[in-house]
């Protein structure tokens, strides 16, 4: 449950050092994986007494009531969708332990997407190198911006 996106450090370190980018992003998706099941069995077992203080901390309970609509028209692809876009993938995970969808497919779509946002930012990185590290200097401001934007734009795409 940590509150900063993975990608965050994910980039950063892995601007700073792009040899070891892809290293960074397996550890990143392992890490994502564990962050994932726990969230999973949260919704599963422990909803009331776990996930419905976290949803409420985060005041996700009105997108969390959006994402079971979502989940009951397009089942696994949320979870896909979910797992490569900005939208804020604790509330994915906590919301398909409680609505008891398959562990093993839920895993396994997790592990795609997942994996696939984390190596993408990691080949960025390992193939942009010192060029594109300092090009993120320069535009800091602005991809501070465009992050939040998306970011927001997430919890929009949960909420339509």
């Amino acid at each position: 449950m940590f509150p900063i996106p993975p990608d965050v450090l994910l980039l950063i370190m892995s601007m700073s050092s792009p040899t070891s980018a892809f290293r960074l992003a397996a550890i990143t998706t392992a890490g994502s994986m564990l962050g994932a099941a726990i969230g999973y069995t949260i919704g599963m077992f422990l909803f009331a007494t776990v996930a419905q203080p976290v949803l409420e901390f985060y005041h996700a309970t009105e997108t969390f009531n959006h994402v079971q609509e979502l989940f009951q028209e397009h089942g696994i692809w949320v979870v896909a969708i979910a797992g490569f876009s900005p939208i804020p993938f604790k509330i994915i995970t906590i919301a398909s332990g409680a609505f008891g969808m398959s562990f093993v497919p839920f895993i396994f779509t997790s592990l795609a997407s997942r994996g696939a946002r984390f190596f993408l930012e990691a080949a960025l990185m390992y193939w942009g190198g010192d060029k594109l590290r300092h090009w993120v200097e320069k535009h800091f401001e602005l991809l501070t911006v465009a992050v939040t934007v998306a970011v927001i734009g997430g919890f929009a795409l949960l909420w339509l």
